[in-house]
C-alpha cells in the first residue's frame, strides 16, 4: 500500500483529505509542522511514496522545509498553498517541488495528483542507461556523471529519464510535462522549461563533457550526445 505524509497546520482539512484518500486506498500520515516532517524524513522508517505539504506552516514554513529536506530526499513533493500567489508556485517549484496546488483544493483533485506521482515512479522501474558519462539508475533514482552522483529532484530526474528513453528525438513540452510532472502541460505554464534550465545547469556543471539538452523551437526539447551537432 502506497504512503502519503501530508504536512499541514490545519487538523480538519488533514482530516478530510486523509479520509478520503484512505478510502482510496492510500495509508495517510499527518504531521503539522514543517520540524515533524523533517523528523518523520529521519526516524528510520519506511519513507512515505509521497509528501503533500503546505506552504504555510508554523514556525518552518512549507518552502523552508522543502529547501531543507531536498539536500537529502528525492521522494515526489507536491506543494499546498491558500494564498494562491503566483511567487510561491514559482519559489516552490525552483526548489524542486514536484506538483502545486492551490488551497482550497478538491480531495479528487489531490488525490488525481497523487497517483500521478505514484505512476511515473512505477513507470521508471527500467534497467541503467547509459549516454557518454552520464548514467541512470531509475530503480534508485539516481544519476551520476562520471561516477558523480548529481543532486536531482524527483521531476528532474524523471525529466532526464524521458530525455534519456529517447536520445536524440525531440520531445514536446506537453508530452514531458506529463513524464516529469505527472500532468498535463497548461496555459503559460512554464514549468517544464525552468525544470530544463535547472538540468540543463546542473549537467554542465558536472563536466563539460555532458550530453546537452536543446531547445527546439516550436517543438519542444532533444538530449544530445556531447559534441553531437547542433539540432
Amino acid at each position: 500500500m502506497s504512503k502519503i505524509l501530508i504536512g499541514d497546520d490545519d487538523r480538519e482539512l488533514c482530516e478530510l483529505l486523509a479520509d478520503y484518500l484512505s478510502f482510496e486506498g492510500l495509508q495517510v500520515e499527518q504531521v503539522h509542522d514543517g520540524e515533524a516532517v523533517l523528523a518523520r524524513l529521519r526516524d528510520g522508517t519506511p519513507r512515505p511514496d509521497v509528501l503533500v505539504l503546505d506552504v504555510m506552516l508554523p514556525g518552518r514554513s512549507g518552502l523552508d522545509t522543502l529547501r531543507e529536506l531536498r539536500v537529502q530526499h528525492r521522494l515526489p513533493v507536491i506543494m499546498l498553498s491558500g494564498r494562491g500567489e503566483p511567487v510561491d508556485r514559482v519559489i516552490g517549484l525552483e526548489l524542486g517541488a514536484d506538483d502545486y496546488l492551490s488551497k482550497p483544493c478538491l480531495p479528487r483533485e489531490l488525490l488525481a495528483r497523487v497517483r500521478a506521482q505514484l505512476r511515473r515512479q512505477r513507470l521508471e522501474g527500467v534497467g541503467e542507461l547509459m549516454l557518454g558519462v552520464l548514467r541512470l539508475l531509475p530503480s534508485e533514482r539516481r544519476a551520476y556523471v562520471e561516477g558523480c552522483e548529481l543532486n536531482l529532484t524527483g521531476a528532474e530526474f524523471s525529466l532526464l529519464l524521458a530525455l534519456m528513453q529517447r536520445v536524440g528525438e525531440v520531445i514536446d513540452k506537453s508530452s514531458l510535462t506529463r513524464a516529469a510532472l505527472g500532468r498535463e502541460l497548461e496555459r503559460f505554464d512554464r514549468s517544464i522549461d525552468m525544470r530544463v534550465s535547472r538540468l540543463r545547469h546542473k549537467l554542465t556543471e558536472a563536466s563539460d563533457r555532458s550530453p546537452r539538452i536543446d531547445a527546439i523551437r516550436g517543438s519542444g526539447y532533444v538530449l544530445l550526445p556531447h559534441g553531437a551537432a547542433t539540432s
